[in-house]
């Protein structure tokens, strides 16, 4: 019998063992199917996706009177904006509150429905499982803040259409270039709900129970909101993850103004970064016992 070519034993190696790059998103892959299709994650994407359709159809009965979020009085003469008026309405809570069910989940619901452990004997080693598990909760942070500005601009462009795009300085751009303001927009919300699932993570590493990491989680995003609030706490502002979250409007100026959007990414990932080693210090001596 001859031996086999130095090719098929390659190859044969390659297919029995692949690569830990081929086997991290393989795991990843998992995770996002996962995520999708669990039935809270579906409801919560739906509730996200409701928000902008109700105030477009609210918009064009009504009419944009009265007080409310920016960039509501511009709905009516740009459908792009109801995207926008969705991203400001939900930023306090549902958005947060999304990110927060998920990262809240992440190691405590494994643990509390006994699949941790086997999730650990794969093997798939416990910072290779973290860095899945935020992975997943920094695309779905992406895909929340995006479904909320798509689904608000295309309920806004069948109510008023679309056009040329009012900014902020007071001149105008086209729809296209409107649009990938409006993308950049949402990469930079997505930013700081990924800090909050770093958060979410790292509450997720000190309980079983992935209800209580969620509403701690919650809380904490509320409390800062809450703090941002108070005047007498102003030295403490621009250390808080929220504060800048409003910042995103800033790319509809023109030119785009950048200080503060600066600020509010480097505040992030500071968050981002702390958090997750702080995630992975826990979770990297923690006994798993279910």
């Amino acid at each position: 019998m001859s031996a086999a070519s130095p090719r098929t034993t390659a190859a044969s190696r390659t297919t029995n063992h692949p690569s830990p790059v081929m086997s991290w998103l393989r795991l990843l892959g998992s995770e996002l199917r996962l995520v999708a299709t669990r039935r809270r994650n579906i409801a919560g994407v739906a509730t996200l996706a409701a928000v902008p359709i109700l105030i477009a159809v609210a918009v064009k009965v009504w009419g944009a009177g009265g007080d409310g979020p920016a960039f509501m009085g511009s709905i009516v003469s740009n459908g792009l904006f109801v995207g926008m008026v969705a991203l400001v309405v939900e930023l306090p809570l549902f958005l947060p509150l999304a990110i927060a069910t998920i990262s809240g989940d992440a190691i405590a619901g494994e643990a509390n429905i006994g699949t941790l452990r086997y999730l650990l004997t794969v093997p798939a080693g416990r910072t290779r499982l973290l860095t899945v598990k935020y992975a997943s909760i920094v695309i779905f942070s992406l895909f929340a803040t995006c479904i909320v500005a798509a689904v608000g601009l295309l309920i806004g462009v069948i109510l008023f259409g679309a056009g040329p795009v009012p900014l902020l300085s007071g001149t105008q751009i086209g729809f296209a270039a409107g649009l990938w303001r409006m993308f950049l927009g949402c990469c930079y919300l997505a930013a700081g709900f990924a800090a909050v699932g770093a958060i979410g993570l790292f509450i997720s590493t000190l309980t079983e129970q992935p209800i209580g990491a969620m509403v701690a989680t919650v809380l904490l995003t509320v409390g800062m909101f809450i703090s941002d609030e108070i005047s007498q706490l102003d030295w403490l502002h621009p250390y808080l993850l929220t504060h800048w979250w409003t910042s995103f409007a800033d790319v509809f100026r023109d030119p785009i103004y950048t200080g503060d959007i600066n600020r509010g990414l480097i505040t992030a990932a500071a968050y981002a970064v702390v958090f997750w080693l702080a995630a992975w210090a826990r979770f990297s001596s923690k006994d798993i016992t279910s």
